[in-house]
């Protein structure tokens, strides 16, 4: 048995070897070890764990040619006698699924990698470790426990109990998930630094718990535990128009825990949630998800989660059936405060009312410091624009609200003070969507700008991308894309963090792309994705917000919206070259794609919402739709065949035949290239989705940058055309036109915002909307993907996915001095960078180890490589790892 010194050791040094980047390596070594795409995970359920790594490796040309895995539960044993190994395989693959005997619950395990190189040179093996959590529900010890209270009842209930831990302690985890929300306590200490745990799934249906390595918290002797439980999306107190207060699982916050505690002596201990546990009410007086948080401070219970809390006056617990039979372990990126921003100002507006404005719109919340007398009621409404006279004004964002009273005004927690010298509140359950905080104060107060802090709250999922360039609007536009992306993650992608908060699939599939190039989000996405499978009806409906407390079948789904069942597995597929999201998803990809086709027999479909908040011209509803359903049925056709099923993959190509020229039938005038009325959105949405045979693209693409143009470089489209149009004019000989487009300053674009001061996207184009218009949207987010696309070239190949290869088309706009795009791929760092020298330029890429690229030059161009001129054929060259530097003559 290792001492406690010694595996932290251990622990410390695999960390290291873990997190080993591909920057300045003049070695070749694994690195970045990953376990279901996280690094050294707690709580692990897979049956088959995928264990992932890169090559650290600079030379040029620098490749893997074989690699063996090795895994066990004791260290010593993992190079000697592991538990299960690959053997020698001889590939490039950087990705290998756990194939031993079944891994036991509540048990460390540790991997090793090596790799031999181009040279046939064996690398030392690198180690990293993950832990498997519960697994089967059986294994649970702990009973699901509540108050005996009902949903009406709105103050938070807190839970506590004490218990000894006589011997010295090695380890402790604690298992706990719960129906609503929850903070942990141990010793009076907060576990982990989540916010929001755990996350929104169909709650009837599947449920998250969280493991937590508590070893610090604990002490030998007595030791409390306190749970604080929120609603969250569980038992929803507030009203809107989706409904969420009548979801059918509503019902009041309970929980189930494990805490497992292992000794220097090897013996084991259990701490579980049962009829031992005390219950009470305290200081949060009501919590919503989607309105705000009230907080009491004179109802403090000081020392409630601690050993020294008498707790006889406290209430017994009552047992609760679990909320559904499906308790998985969350695998995700966790939500956090992610970053701090101080106020940027403060304006006091009289004796009792100040505005605070933190000069950028985030997701999040307030963190508000005080000094008052008792009963002091203090008001602080969050809002994303101001009124004339200086307060803050909702009228933008609280359009779905339906209050039944005045008692829980949207986006302003209130807090009550305690009157025992400085207090401090920031909300446990909920998360805001602003910019400006009006704070209200009863009484007249003193307050400073230093006085309130910002939370810019989100899934904090890695960045692995970056853009910069010359145009200093395209870079603002490509922060604010990040940010508004990043606003509307939490645990699932969402259209907006005040008014909404929910799950939009058409937002998603517009932005899923941007995620992807500028952020790991696969870990979110796959679990998005089950959530799909969840809602799915059996006839292949999906509801167009997801999760749903059972709003959204019946209006704003179709193919143009929920097309997400394969577009989003299919992009994951394209970005980490991993099928186990489409397998899982194909089933439910097919019944969708059937159910289309059930109610669409000419391969025309009139299902759908269609290009949302277009500019001016509106195309019908059945041309984006159809457009869409094409899409969808060549998702399956190919993804069929990746999973060897040939008769689908036959049926679904036939299929995919059948819409294609039902369309082009239908909307096509093969003289002039032109589809329907020639508008933006139709004719990019033909070339983007390949539904223009080969022979007219050229006519078809001509049309719509001519449209382009015509509208002075300008915008007419809705939500499906921004989709489509700066790629199909990217992709089909228009870089210019393109890039004009996206950088372009006036109203209608993404850059008008970004003059006017926007620091995420808008939902509208035109900014003076009275309402329908929220200042941080991701609808429109597919130009954060552009960049990378039309600009930096940056493309994944789906015969090679993953950036195994990477297909660059590089663009050089001539209002443009230099460009950089840059993507942490699965195999390492992609660089597509260029400026101009006088008359040339000079254009670097770098390729990490285990990759190549395909580079395509602008026709006709003249390049070359250290003075050599480079032989091009049709344009292009391969190249392999390493970094290139090449002169394109103008």
């Amino acid at each position: 048995m290792l001492s406690r010194f010694q595996i932290l050791l251990l622990g410390w040094l695999i960390f290291v070897a873990g997190t080993t980047t591909v920057k300045g390596a003049d070695t070749c070594l694994p690195a970045a070890l990953k376990c279901e795409y996280l690094q050294t995970p707690l709580g692990v359920d897979a049956a088959h764990p995928r264990l992932s790594w890169l090559q650290a490796d600079s030379r040029n040309g620098a490749r893997q040619t074989a690699y063996i895995v090795k895994v066990a539960a004791d260290p010593a044993a993992l190079q000697s006698k592991p538990l299960w190994t690959s053997g020698k395989v001889n590939s490039s693959d950087r990705l290998i699924k756990y194939a031993g005997k079944p891994l036991q619950p509540f048990t460390r395990y540790y991997w090793s990698v090596e790799i031999w190189d181009q040279d046939g040179k064996k690398t030392p093996a690198v180690t990293s470790w993950f832990e498997t959590g519960v697994g089967k529900q059986e294994n649970w010890k702990g009973a699901w426990i509540s108050d005996n209270t009902d949903i009406a009842m709105k103050p938070a209930a807190y839970y506590r109990k004490t218990f000894g831990a006589e011997k010295q302690i090695l380890s402790a985890r604690a298992y706990i998930a719960a129906a609503g929300l929850y903070e942990l306590f141990i010793n009076g200490q907060k576990a982990g630094n989540h916010r929001l745990d755990p996350m929104y799934t169909r709650f009837d249906r599947r449920n998250f718990y969280v493991t937590y390595d508590v070893t610090s918290l604990l002490q030998t002797g007595k030791n409390a535990i306190g749970v604080v439980l929120g609603n969250g999306w569980y038992n929803h107190q507030s009203t809107a128009v989706w409904f969420f207060d009548k979801a059918p699982w509503r019902n009041r916050p309970a929980f189930c825990l494990d805490l497992y505690i292992t000794y220097t002596d090897g013996s084991k201990a259990v701490i579980s949630s049962g009829k031992d546990w005390k219950t009470s009410t305290g200081p949060i007086v009501f919590n919503s998800i989607y309105t705000a948080e009230h907080y009491d401070a004179r109802k403090e219970i000081p020392g409630w989660n601690t050993t020294q809390f008498d707790d006889s006056k406290w209430h017994d617990v009552i047992y609760r059936s679990a909320p559904s039979q499906h308790i998985v372990s969350q695998q995700l990126h966790p939500i956090e405060n992610v970053e701090e921003i101080a106020a940027q100002s403060i304006r006091q507006l009289n004796d009792t009312t100040w505005v605070y404005d933190l000069g950028r719109n985030i997701s999040g919340v307030s963190k508000f410091t005080v000094q008052g007398p008792e009963g002091t009621v203090i008001r602080l409404k969050h809002g994303e624009q101001l009124n004339k006279n200086g307060t803050v004004d909702l009228s933008n964002i609280d359009v779905h609200y339906r209050p039944t009273d005045n008692t829980d005004p949207f986006q302003t927690d209130i807090f009550i003070l305690g009157g025992k010298g400085q207090e401090t509140f920031m909300p446990s359950f909920n998360y805001k969507g602003f910019q400006y905080v009006e704070v209200t104060s009863s009484k007249p107060l003193k307050l400073k700008k230093e006085d309130l802090t910002g939370y810019f709250m989100h899934s904090n999922v890695p960045p692995v991308g970056n853009i910069n360039s010359s145009d200093t609007i395209l870079n603002k536009l490509w922060w604010a894309t990040n940010n508004a992306y990043l606003s509307n993650l939490f645990g699932y992608p969402t259209d907006c963090p005040q008014r909404e908060k929910n799950g939009w699939t058409g937002d998603a599939q517009i932005a899923v792309e941007t995620g992807l190039y500028n952020f790991d989000g696969i870990t979110i996405y796959e679990k998005w994705l089950a959530d799909h499978r969840d809602e799915q009806q059996p006839n292949g409906v999906l509801p167009s917000i997801i999760p749903t407390g059972g709003w959204g079948y019946e209006w704003g789904n179709g193919p143009d919206w929920t097309s997400t069942i394969a577009i989003i597995p299919w992009n994951i597929y394209l970005f980490y070259g991993d099928t186990t999201l489409l397998s899982a998803s194909y089933e439910h990809m097919r019944r969708y794609v059937d159910y289309i086709t059930s109610i669409s027999p000419t391969g025309i479909t009139s299902w759908g919402l269609g290009d949302w908040v277009p500019v001016k011209s509106k195309s019908p509803v059945p041309f984006t739709s159809t457009a869409y359903y094409y899409a969808d049925a060549l998702i399956l056709a190919k993804t069929a065949k990746l999973l060897g099923k040939q008769e689908d993959h036959k049926t679904y190509m036939a299929l995919a035949n059948k819409i294609k020229d039902a369309f082009n039938k239908t909307y096509l005038d093969a003289n002039t290239g032109v589809y329907a009325e020639g508008l933006q959105t139709e004719q990019s949405a033909a070339l983007y989705w390949g539904l223009v045979p080969d022979n007219l693209k050229a006519k078809a693409a001509k049309v719509l940058a001519q449209s382009v143009i015509n509208n002075n470089y300008h915008l007419d489209v809705g939500l499906l055309g921004t989709k489509s149009i700066l790629n199909a004019l990217s992709e089909n000989g228009y870089a210019d036109v393109a890039y004009k487009l996206a950088a372009q300053r006036s109203f209608p674009s993404w850059g008008y915002w970004i003059v006017n001061g926007a620091t995420t996207l808008f939902e509208n184009w035109d900014i003076n909307r009275s309402s329908d218009l929220s200042r941080n949207h991701i609808m429109f987010g597919e130009i954060g993907a552009w960049m990378y696309k039309g600009i930096g070239g940056i493309y994944p190949d789906e015969n090679a996915p993953g950036f195994r290869n990477v297909n660059l088309s590089p663009a050089f706009p001539a209002e443009l001095d230099h460009f950089s795009a840059s993507h942490d791929g699965p195999y390492g760092r992609i660089i597509s960078s260029w400026k101009r020298e006088g008359k040339n330029i000079v254009y670097t890429v770098t390729i990490p180890a285990n990759s190549k690229a395909v580079i395509r030059f602008p026709q006709q161009a003249k390049v070359s490589e250290n003075g050599k001129a480079v032989p091009l054929q049709a344009e292009r060259l391969t190249v392999a790892a390493g970094v290139h530097t090449f002169t394109i003559q103008s």
